[in-house]
């Protein structure tokens, strides 16, 4: 029986692995719960897994979650502090990731110091302070498994070959609901359009970084930490369909690609069931009904972001931390309606060039970098 704690459990991704838990009562077991907006659904999931311990968004959610809850109740906590409480939680033997953008970092790396195994969906913990992360998992000996599709996908592509005889690992991209839009109508794209992703169920902020393949920029910084590779040798490629969700390619010309439907519970799955698999509840993939399976290069032009990530992740030192943090401010102002769509990488693009960057050397050093550039991004949205 494997113990989890969730971080970001009302989120798509936490709905999902809370799923595939139900689907498998003898193997899973929930201790803990965190979360910052949907106090209603939480507490229908504390009454459902009954967690030993979760977390809410302020002392004031925890006081409407105690009414809700009525005399039984766990050990309830508030705030990033409160977060990092569930992750670090003595019963949970595997803490999955969740909680969306930067906010993710301190409650994760409070669980790698107290030894817990991550199932990492939140991507901003490595593209923030990739090299801090690192260095904990290696300090602390647990096990750091990727739950992003594209991620998981090279993970299992990876299995049973040896790092030094791969050319490059592959990230496919669906394209997002713009793929064909032409630049001229982009500047007139407003929320409601770009929230309509054509493969994906995903949160509003990961669904508009899926429109401008932000989110697919943000992937290829996480896979450099991940699997250490330089930026030289990560490719993407739109394929949009979803079907491949990553490929490796070997120095003997051979691409390994892992397949599936496009649903998240499956890597959940893999991750938090690892080193063995388990029914995921997906629907199983028929070939012969799609048929084709097609791929594009990504417009760079049309979509700067992508660009900007990669030009972070060569840069280094605070580059990351700084696109990441502004991209948040910038996507908040664009879903708010104070701002265009092409908006969102341009002002990321003023605040990494605003930035004069340096080699951090610990936590707080990340942190002050991200500080700095939301009070620089907030600015420039006003």
């Amino acid at each position: 029986m494997k113990s989890l704690s969730i971080l970001g459990s009302t989120g798509s991704i936490g709905l999902s692995t809370l799923d595939v838990v139900r689907q498998h009562p003898e193997r899973f077991t929930v201790t803990g719960l965190a979360e910052g907006h949907d106090i209603n659904l939480l507490a229908e999931q504390i009454k459902e897994f009954k967690p030993d311990t979760v977390s809410v968004r302020d002392e004031e959610s925890a006081g409407k979650l105690r009414e809700l809850l009525g005399p039984e109740q766990p050990e309830i906590h508030w705030g990033i502090e409160g977060a990092a409480e569930v992750g670090a939680a003595e019963t949970a033997d595997m803490v999955v990731s969740a909680i969306v953008g930067a906010a993710g970092l301190v409650p994760t790396v409070r669980a790698i110091k107290a030894g817990k195994d991550i199932a990492l969906a939140n991507k901003e913990t490595l593209v923030v302070a990739g090299q801090l992360v690192s260095d904990l998992v290696k300090e602390h000996k647990v096990t750091l498994l990727p739950v992003d599709s594209e991620h998981s996908a090279i993970f299992q592509s990876l299995t049973g070959h040896r790092n030094e005889d791969i050319e490059r690992i592959i990230l496919t991209a669906s394209g997002g609901p713009f793929r064909q839009t032409p630049a001229e109508d982009l500047k007139n794209v407003g929320p409601e359009r770009a929230l309509k992703h054509p493969q994906w169920s995903m949160g509003a902020k990961i669904t508009i970084d899926s429109a401008t393949l932000m989110n697919k920029g943000l992937e290829v910084i996480e896979a450099h930490w991940l699997f250490d590779m330089p930026a030289e040798k990560i490719g993407v490629v739109v394929h949009p369909q979803s079907i491949i969700h990553s490929m490796v390619e070997y120095m003997d010309g051979c691409v390994m690609a892992q397949l599936g439907a496009p649903d998240m519970r499956a890597p959940i799955a893999y991750a938090i069931a690892w080193p063995e698999r388990c029914e995921s509840g997906i629907q199983k993939l028929d070939l012969t009904q799609i048929g084709t399976l097609t791929f594009e290069e990504p417009d760079l032009e049309r979509f700067p972001a992508l660009r900007l990530a990669f030009d972070a992740l060569k840069a280094g030192r605070t580059f990351p931390a700084v696109l990441n943090a502004a991209n948040e401010i910038a996507v908040a102002a664009f879903l708010d309606k104070k701002i265009g769509f092409t908006d969102i990488p341009a002002i990321v693009d003023k605040t990494m060039q605003a930035h004069e960057a340096h080699t951090p050397a610990s936590l707080e050093e990340y942190l002050a970098a991200d500080r700095w550039a939301r009070d620089k991004a907030g600015e420039m949205t006003k």
